[in-house]
């Protein structure tokens, strides 16, 4: 996100991330172990200014 702000919320129980601009994304899917870490699926881009 370069330095920006990301907001998080939690919308009829589903976690939602909200860029600067405005977009939004869900996250759909949590704790998913991966060769190199942790991953939490969101289903669209979220976007610095």
């Amino acid at each position: 996100m370069q330095g920006e702000n990301l907001i998080v919320t939690l919308e009829n129980g589903k976690v939602i991330l909200t860029d600067e601009k405005g977009g939004k994304a869900v996250v759909t899917a949590t704790d998913l172990t991966a060769s190199n870490g942790v991953v939490h699926v969101i289903d669209s881009v979220v976007m610095p200014k």
